[in-house]
């Protein structure tokens, strides 16, 4: 599950199944795009600990508060509904992956 969720123009939160789970849920999304960029009007996606923070070393991204596990979601203008039963799904494919 997303926990320590914080909320501006965007989301930042830790998805407590780890990297391989983080990527799994990242996959599964099909209105939020996978991107780097979080300037645009479409919801995105990211993992910054393989995207954006790539080339810092684990040791410093641990400082800066970018886990493996972290995922920044950016809303964009898309119906909220439509966005909440993204996630859900997508929430969904990796919890019955654990099955």
């Amino acid at each position: 599950s997303l926990g320590n969720a914080s909320q501006s123009s965007g989301i930042n939160a830790e998805y407590g199944g780890g990297i391989t789970e983080a990527t799994l849920f990242l996959q599964s999304l099909k209105i939020f795009a996978l991107a780097e960029s979080l300037g645009g009007y479409e919801s995105l996606a990211e993992l910054p600990s393989v995207m954006t923070h790539a080339s810092v070393p684990p040791e410093q991204r641990e400082v800066i508060g970018i886990s493996d596990s972290l995922i920044r979601l950016s809303v964009g203008i898309e119906e909220p509904e439509d966005l909440i039963a993204d996630l859900a799904q997508a929430f969904d494919i990796v919890y019955n992956k654990r099955k």
